[in-house]
């Protein structure tokens, strides 16, 4: 059974820093790309970033480049997220999800439960 657990998430003032994690399980982690989305309050579903199988490439929406650093450790089966100069509007519960394929264009089947980040003074 597939698993992904995140975590990390919690209150942070603008310009501050928090870094997800997010454990797999369920399937062989270095054989797939990841990637994170998110929703804010009262909207949809927003792609953040993605991260090819082997970590040698990664990807973001144009609002999160240069500010979030996705990375991996497939030794650890863990997925990460390193946000930085966080706004009010970074506000959503971020999803861990799981990529088709080797290359974060290959559609999405499995996502966590979600955290919960709050940008907030």
């Amino acid at each position: 059974e597939v698993q992904l657990v995140e975590s990390g998430g919690g209150l942070v003032q603008p310009g501050g820093s928090l870094r997800l994690s997010c454990a797999a399980s369920g399937f062989t982690f270095d054989d797939y790309a990841m990637s994170w989305v998110r929703q804010a309050p009262g909207k949809g579903l927003e792609w953040v970033s993605g991260i090819s199988w082997i970590g040698d490439s990664t990807y973001y929406a144009d609002s999160m480049k240069g500010r979030f650093t996705v990375s991996r450790d497939n030794a650890k089966n863990t997925l990460y997220l390193q946000m930085n100069s966080l706004k009010s509007e970074d506000t959503a519960v971020y999803y861990c999800s799981k990529n088709q394929g080797a290359y974060y264009y290959y559609g999405m089947d499995y996502w966590g439960k979600g955290t919960l980040v709050t940008v907030s003074s």
